[in-house]
This record gives structure tokens, sequence and C-alpha cells, in this order.
């Protein structure tokens, strides 16, 4: 492959590039009306310098190719990764190489590649920062490098047409009782009788279970906890049918999803009823509420694969 003759490639002159190339240009106009050798060996010497810069850039961003750009849990203006995963021809080039990615509304932060070690494939993590929910589209990826000089920099891209979805912002708040299910519904397995400790009373415990002592000492309900005690996970239900769209719906969005990571890191399960002019929706898991949550809308069911 000829990287020179690559509509893909581009190549722009930096701005130590163009203070060299001005310093450059005043050595050559001096050499030339004093007729000094020694001025005409420095501007040889710098030209040369500057060729270099071209040709070792070439080489540094040759034999590069983009695979695939894999996504997980990213959420609306939080901080989340991107993996690039690349096929490096040469592994053993230096390249420093920096990995752009363009998507709408959203900020990329760029990745580098060394380059010098490694396998033939590896990964770049790109951190993106989505400025809202749903699906966004990511529309190209580049790689750029000024190695080694910085005179020059070429960029060699990847046009993309590929689409990831942004889940809802994970909005932290005090646990509300008006989520469905947000009150655990504990279970005692089969052979758990011996006692493990105590926790505040929740709604639906049964009175035979209230923790007297603890009670009295803290002034409010507690019941007693069993081994081998599982909780029956958090049960969320949104009607679609009584919001409209705006801001508080969004909110309303956020603090379900805030609930589902809480959720998450206590290692609940997670369970979501959603209600809309097609129906019923019923979802368990983390990323598949989520993944729910990042496509309805106010008054009716957004249709697409997460909904069959």
């Amino acid at each position: 492959m000829d990287l020179w003759r690559d509509k893909r490639l581009r190549l722009s002159v930096t701005r130590l590039g163009w203070e060299y190339l001005l310093a450059m240009l005043l050595l050559g106009a001096a050499a030339v009306n004093t007729g000094n050798n020694l001025l005409y060996l420095v501007f040889s010497l710098m030209l040369g310098l500057f060729l270099a810069s071209g040709w070792v850039s070439r080489r540094a961003i040759q034999d590069l190719d983009l695979l695939s750009l894999e996504e997980g849990n990213i959420f609306a203006r939080v901080r989340g990764a991107l993996k690039a995963r690349y096929r490096n021809g040469d592994p053993a080039r230096s390249r420093g190489v920096e990995v752009h990615l363009d998507m709408e509304e959203g900020r990329v932060e760029p990745g580098f590649l060394a380059g010098g070690s490694g396998p033939r494939e590896g990964v770049v993590i790109l951190h993106v920062r989505p400025a809202r929910r749903g699906w966004t589209r990511l529309l190209g990826l580049e790689f750029r490098t000024s190695f080694p000089f910085g005179f020059l920099e070429k960029s060699w891209r990847f046009p993309l047409d590929q689409r990831v979805l942004v889940l809802p912002h994970p909005r932290s708040i005090p646990p509300r009782q008006d989520l469905q299910g947000d009150r655990p519904r504990p279970r005692t397995l089969a052979g758990s009788a011996s006692p493990d400790g105590a926790r505040p009373f929740r709604e639906q415990d049964p009175l035979s279970r209230v923790h007297w002592k603890r009670t009295a000492q803290r002034g409010a309900p507690w019941v007693r906890t069993f081994e081998g005690e599982e909780s029956s996970g958090l049960r969320l239900r949104l009607d679609l049918r009584a919001w409209k769209p705006g801001p508080e719906f969004e909110r309303e969005l956020e603090v379900m999803s805030g609930a589902i990571l809480q959720a998450r890191l206590q290692k609940r399960n997670v369970y979501l009823e959603v209600d809309g002019e097609d129906g019923r929706l019923v979802r368990e898991g983390y990323t598949r509420c989520w993944r729910i949550l990042a496509q309805v809308e106010a008054g009716g069911l957004c249709r697409g694969p997460e909904f069959n």
C-alpha cells in the first residue's frame, strides 16, 4: 500500500514546523547573499532534517488498521470508555500515534499508541463523555502523529457509521419510597434459622421478626436478619403514559438509573417494568434495564431491537 496516495491521509505543518521553515528560509537567504559555505551547509542539514521528519512520520503511521470499536456501559455526562481494537503490522516500530474519535454530541479524550513492542493486535482506551442519553453516532477515527520532531503532522482517517447507546445519567439521591420495589422483600432460605444481625424495619417485614432490644436502644423499629437470607431485589416500574417529554421525565430516568447502579454495587438483582402504549415490557438485569431506560420516550415505547 502506498500511504502517500491514500485518500484518507491528511498532511499538515505544525506551528513548530512553520517556525522551523521560516528560520530555514532566512538562513538560506543569508547564505545566498553572503555566499558563505557554512551557511549553505547548515541550510542543507536543516532541509534534510525536515524531509527526514516527514519520512519517519510516514512510517510511524503506516501498517495500522482499525478492527473494531467496542462499547461498554456508557452514561450521559459521565466519563466512560470505548475500546478501539487495532492491528499493528509492525509491532517493533516506534510510532507515537494519537488516536482521536469523532462523536456526535460528546467529547472524547484521545488515546495514545507508543509502539516499539507488543502484539500485532492491541486495544487503545478512549475516554468519552456523551452529552445526552440515547443512540449517538460515531463519525470517524483518526491516527495522528507528528513523530519524531513535531514539524509535520500526518493523520489517517477511518470513516465510521456506528451507533452506540448512551445510558441515562446515574443520579445519586437518597432512597425514595415511591420507587416500586425499592424496599427489598427478604426471604429466608430453607434451613436458615440462626439470627445473623439486625437492620432497620422496612415495609412488608413481619412483626414477628422485630428485634425488640435493638428497637428500644435505637428508638425506631429494627428487625432480625438471618444467615443465608437473600433479598428479592430491586423492582422498578415506569408508566410512560403518565409522563410528558421534558426535564422532569429525564430526571426520573436518571433517578432510576442511579437506583440500578446502587443495586449493582449492593449485588442485588434488578427488575424493570415499563408500561406504555404498546403494552408492558419486563426486563431483568442491570445492563438490560439500563438499555431500556436509555431508549424510552414519554407517552409510549420506542421501537427497536431492545423491545422485541
